[in-house]
């Protein structure tokens, strides 16, 4: 014979008072008792047990709190101790970058972009197809008519040029050339 859902839900709600009590003091936060208390809700209450197997239904729901609270004690400390060691970057969520961020980010991009507009010719080419569009050194130096050694000079000069000038004023950008 087991009992009825909703007389265990009548023993819940008059427990329920008791139960927060309890699982307060066991996890030393009402707010984790409230999440502790309704979970042991919805294992008490569908529970099927008969009357002769089961324990007394209010020491049972009891039993059921503080399980769930040692449980949750548990997980707390382990999720403690695992942020405490050295884990690597990628594990932990990367934070979102403020508004403000970026903005100024998105400005630096267009700062180095204008940059690299009014780096010579032959040295934007050589830039642009090495940096950006994966090309080898080897395909740029056939597509400019160019030695190999050359086009990693261009490609360092560019990106030395570059550097220097975020370095020296980040605000201000060079005029680019061949436009008026």
């Amino acid at each position: 014979m087991s009992e009825r859902p909703d007389l265990r839900f009548n023993l819940y709600l008059s427990c329920r008072s008791g139960l927060m009590d309890y699982a307060s003091r066991l996890l030393g936060s009402r707010e984790a008792a409230e999440d502790v208390v309704q979970e042991a809700f919805l294992r008490f209450v569908p529970a099927g047990r008969t009357q002769a197997t089961a324990p007394p239904p209010r020491a049972y729901l009891f039993r059921i709190v503080r399980n769930l609270a040692v449980d949750y004690l548990r997980r707390r400390t382990h999720e403690t101790r695992s942020k405490g060691r050295n884990a690597p970057d990628w594990v932990e969520p990367q934070p979102l970058p403020s508004p403000e961020e970026t903005v100024l980010f998105c400005e630096d991009v267009r700062r180095a972009m204008d940059m690299i507009a009014a780096l010579p010719p032959n040295q934007r080419i050589a830039l642009e197809m090495v940096r950006f569009g994966g090309y080898s050194v080897e395909q740029v130096a056939a597509h400019l008519d160019l030695s190999v050694p050359t086009i990693y000079r261009l490609v360092q000069t560019a990106v030395a040029t570059i550097t220097l000038r975020l370095r020296q004023d980040p605000e201000a950008v060079p005029p680019k050339r061949g436009r008026p």
